[in-house]
């Protein structure tokens, strides 16, 4: 396969020897960071896939707040201009993008969320004033604010009592700050029950019953005794971003990883 740099904004994208006529948008966490690996993964699968900066980059917003979803958008036409079908791949934060991009964009034909949220919630801009994770022309999305309060002081953190606790509290802000899955065509959600950043499995069952809501069937693939971070066959673990806890073990995210490709990779020969 072949690798080619994306400018603007900063990606990598792998281009396979065969191509499949899909087209894969890997989306990272709260790192912001480029997954190339996984995107590669994808590659190897006959996907074009790319994966892009999102934060942290020239020209960009030092953390995950107000970010337009039109960086995504963007990015999503091309691959579309160069496939027939087009998925977008994203993991916690850049899940949440992921969900909003295939509720925004009739150029997604799928999403696969891992470790997903049913939410927009809140992020912090460089004066450490709350506003959202996202915008979209221009306008920031509805989210669900923090409540501190709730938060359990441990070292490495633990943030799942927060944004559980966050979520009883400003349990008004829920409906608006709701995405709109109803709008995606397919959706394969990856969850691990000992999550430890947020409820991951709690999210995607929310997730599952508003679209049952609207006669549309969502994929789970579950894991009991993983956490935030899946491993998908044949790739390393990933060592960066912020320091936290994320649940699971090695054996368990591997384990979740080979049970979600499997699904992934039957999503993918049935849309051919």
């Amino acid at each position: 396969m072949m690798r080619v740099e994306i400018a603007h904004p900063e990606g990598i994208r792998w281009n396979p020897e065969c191509e499949t006529g899909d087209g894969v948008l890997v989306l990272a966490g709260s790192s912001g960071r480029i997954d190339g690996q996984r995107a590669r993964i994808f590659a190897g699968e006959g996907c074009v896939a790319e994966s892009i900066r999102w934060f942290g980059g020239p020209g960009q917003h030092d953390g995950p707040w107000d970010i337009p979803l039109e960086m995504f958008l963007g990015r999503i036409d091309v691959l579309k201009r160069d496939c027939d079908r087009v998925y977008v791949v994203g993991t916690s934060f850049g899940a949440e993008a992921a969900l909003l991009c295939g509720a925004h964009s009739a150029s997604v034909d799928g999403v696969v969320a891992f470790a997903p949220s049913d939410v927009v919630w809140a992020g912090y801009d460089g004066a450490h004033a709350e506003t959202s994770h996202w915008t979209l022309t221009g306008a920031r999305l509805p989210y669900v604010p923090f409540d501190w309060r709730q938060d359990v002081k441990e070292n490495p953190p633990r943030f799942r009592p927060l944004y559980e606790g966050s979520r009883q509290t400003f349990a008004e802000h829920i409906p608006a700050a709701t995405i709109a899955v109803e709008g995606i065509r397919s959706l394969i959600l990856v969850a691990g029950g000992d999550d430890q950043v947020w409820p991951s499995v709690a999210h995607a069952e929310r997730i599952q019953r508003l679209r049952a809501s609207h006669g549309l069937t969502t994929t789970i693939v579950a894991e009991r005794e993983a956490g935030h971070r899946t491993v998908l066959p044949g790739e390393p673990v990933v060592t960066g971003g912020m320091t936290m806890q994320r649940g699971g073990t090695e054996a368990a995210d591997r384990r979740l990883g080979s049970r979600a490709w499997e699904v992934i990779t039957d999503l993918f020969a049935l849309s051919r």
